[in-house]
This record gives C-alpha cells, sequence and structure tokens, in this order.
C-alpha cells in the first residue's frame, strides 16, 4: 500500500481542513481504501505575510529545528516541493541529515510558473540544495546552469 506522507505548515488555516476532504472524496472511488492513507505532520511557519526579515531569520530556524526530529522520524526518500517558503526547513533539515550520513534524500525543487526572470526567495536558497531544480522558463535555465528546463509543468 502507498502511504503518503505530508507536511503541513501550523498557521494556514485552509490546510487543516484539506487532507479530510480529498480524503472523503477519494474514499468514494473503487481503489481499496489503503491506498488514501496519510500521516499528516504541523510544522511552525518559517515566516509570516509582511513578517520583517529580522525576525523570519529566527523563525525559519525555528522552523527548521522543529523539522529536523520529524524528518529524521519520516526519513524520506524524496521531497518534491514547489515554492512556498515552508519547504525550506524541511528541505534543509532533510540536506542536514545527508550531511550527517544518517539519511540521504533526494531534493526536487519546482520553481513557479510565475517566476519568468527570476527566483523566487525559497528558489534562491534552494538552488543550492536540491539535487534538481526545475524551472518552467528558458529564460531562467540560462540564468541559472544548474536548473532543468522542462517546459511549463505546474
Amino acid at each position: 500500500t502507498k502511504k503518503s506522507k505530508e507536511k503541513k505548515v501550523g498557521t494556514d488555516r485552509l490546510n487543516k481542513k484539506e487532507p479530510q476532504h480529498s480524503q472523503k472524496s477519494k474514499s468514494n472511488s473503487s481503489a481499496p481504501r489503503a491506498l488514501f492513507q496519510f500521516s499528516l505532520d504541523r510544522i511552525p511557519r518559517s515566516r509570516e505575510v509582511r513578517q520583517s526579515w529580522i525576525s523570519s531569520v529566527v523563525t525559519t530556524l525555528y522552523s527548521v529545528l522543529y523539522s529536523l526530529p520529524l524528518t529524521y522520524k519520516r526519513k524520506p526518500d524524496l521531497i518534491l516541493c514547489n515554492g512556498p517558503g515552508t519547504c525550506v526547513p524541511v528541505c534543509l533539515s532533510a540536506f542536514l541529515l545527508g550531511l550527517l550520513r544518517i539519511k540521504r534524500t533526494i531534493i526536487v525543487y519546482v520553481e513557479s510558473i510565475c517566476r519568468v526572470e527570476t527566483l523566487s526567495l525559497s528558489g534562491k536558497i534552494l538552488y543550492y540544495f536540491s539535487d534538481y531544480f526545475i524551472v518552467q522558463w528558458p529564460d531562467l535555465k540560462k540564468k541559472y546552469p544548474k536548473s532543468v528546463y522542462l517546459g511549463r509543468i505546474v
């Protein structure tokens, strides 16, 4: 059976209801119920909207430290993320576990299709830590040679 493991942000009220909704809609299908099991972990948000840059360093560090035991517990083989700053602490904690030779996780980051000329802040950080960095515009591929351009995928 496949077991989906999701990390959600603690202050994001919309995401608190999402897994229940998606579980309900999937349970009506003819697929075996075991295919749709998941676990839900909440992490503190790295940075709130309009939060100062200086205080966001502290909250991001807190989020990384909070994510580290969760990432250690889950030991994911792959992290696929697509942009929100909440993915940065999880990716950094997985990267740290790899540096410590505890668990090597492949990190794949997909930059937002909205980012045509420059990278998002998450992209600027994870460009250096991801194994695969996917952009959706050819100009970004030219600016960031490590990136992979696959066209518009998200």
